[in-house]
């Protein structure tokens, strides 16, 4: 199956070029020239490949808004800019960046080892308890009574970061940091009322939780 790749160029020239060398290579490219409705055209994207010097929204307010409604799907910058500033702002949110002028070869290279990592990282079905979770669907079902569990999308974001690092110890503010993007401020309770309400929701006895284990004075931890 080929992969999908929405790329963002408002450049004719340069995005008609990439566009041409990413399909001759074998991939489905989607090419905008804006990223202001990018969020229209996400389903079954498997990469995302964004210029920052847009018109509109620029490619940094464009790459926030997509990693946290697709946190799963990665997304590589692309910019005439720099500085080291600028990387590292995109990189807070990017899984890599290149800078423009850059080869073709390069380019796809890139392409190919973001795709491998995040393939790597999928977890299509993970078997945990009296849970079904079928992560690429955001979906979990109940096997006892074969009735889906809905979870909200930050519930499911934590849960999946949770699953991520099986039985490793996470502290509130990775997880927190990881999931809302933003610095965590000593004293937030609201991961904590997010994890209160998806263990009312994925534990047989959310009084005595089995699946999220809380690690007192530090944060939680799934066991599989």
């Amino acid at each position: 199956m080929k992969n999908k790749l929405l790329y963002i160029e408002d450049d004719q020239e340069i995005g008609a070029w990439v566009s041409e060398d990413l399909t001759k290579r074998g991939y489905l490219v989607t090419w905008l020239t804006s990223g202001d409705d990018a969020t229209n055209y996400m389903e079954d994207i498997d990469l995302v490949i964004l210029d920052i010097m847009l018109p509109g929204l620029d490619g940094f307010s464009i790459g926030q808004r997509l990693k946290k409604e697709y946190s799963e799907t990665p997304i590589l910058l692309l910019s005439a800019r720099t500085s080291i500033d600028d990387k590292l702002q995109g990189l807070h949110f990017a899984d890599d960046y290149v800078t423009k002028p850059f080869h073709p070869d390069e380019l796809a290279a890139r392409v190919e080892v973001l795709l491998r990592r995040h393939e790597k990282m999928a977890l299509p079905l993970i078997q945990l308890s009296h849970l079904s979770i079928y992560v690429d669907q955001n979906r979990i079902v109940d096997t006892r009574s074969n009735h889906e569990i809905i979870l909200t999308a930050k519930q499911f974001q934590i849960f999946t970061y949770l699953l991520r690092h099986p039985n490793q110890i996470l502290t509130k503010e990775q997880i927190y940091e990881a999931v809302w993007e933003t610095p965590y401020i000593a004293g937030d309770k609201t991961l904590m009322v997010h994890i209160r309400h998806l263990r009312e929701k994925i534990e047989e006895n959310p009084s005595q939780p089995q699946i999220i284990e809380t690690i007192r004075g530090i944060g939680y931890r799934v066991k599989q």
